[in-house]
């Protein structure tokens, strides 16, 4: 599975359904429709958004006698990464305190709040430090 950023953005739909797909790590057509909401989509839609991820380079399947298995190629950590830095570079002219600053605000963030919320993220960058 690629970690990278990816470049390609995602319908809603064909969200959705890598979201199941990341939560499984690999599934049929009817496990993933199983997950999916209570309006469930026709197999033939779910098998359609799949051949449309698999055309992405999202996803790929192996065949198990006439059930294919399907499993993402990307890592929601890399599609996450690369719609954050979209989000980033196209609302934000790249700033992270413009973006922080504009999400604090909207969701009426305490300074204990974001006090924590830097705590946290310097514990987490250390940590990734450390480790490599």
């Amino acid at each position: 599975m690629m970690n990278g950023v990816v470049n390609v953005q995602l319908t809603k739909a064909e969200e959705q359904i890598m979201q199941v797909l990341w939560e499984l790590g690999e599934g049929t057509v009817q496990d993933i429709r199983d997950r999916l909401e209570e309006v469930k989509p026709a197999r033939t839609t779910v098998a359609t958004v799949l051949t449309i991820l698999e055309n992405k380079g999202f996803a790929s399947h192996t065949s198990q006698g006439r059930v294919n298995v399907y499993q993402p190629l990307i890592s929601k950590e890399g599609y996450s990464k690369s719609q954050l830095s979209g989000l980033l570079k196209n609302y934000f002219n790249n700033s992270f305190a413009a973006m922080a600053s504009f999400f604090a605000r909207e969701n009426n963030y305490s300074i204990e709040e974001l006090d924590l919320l830097i705590k946290d993220t310097k514990e987490e960058l250390n940590k990734e430090q450390n480790d490599k």
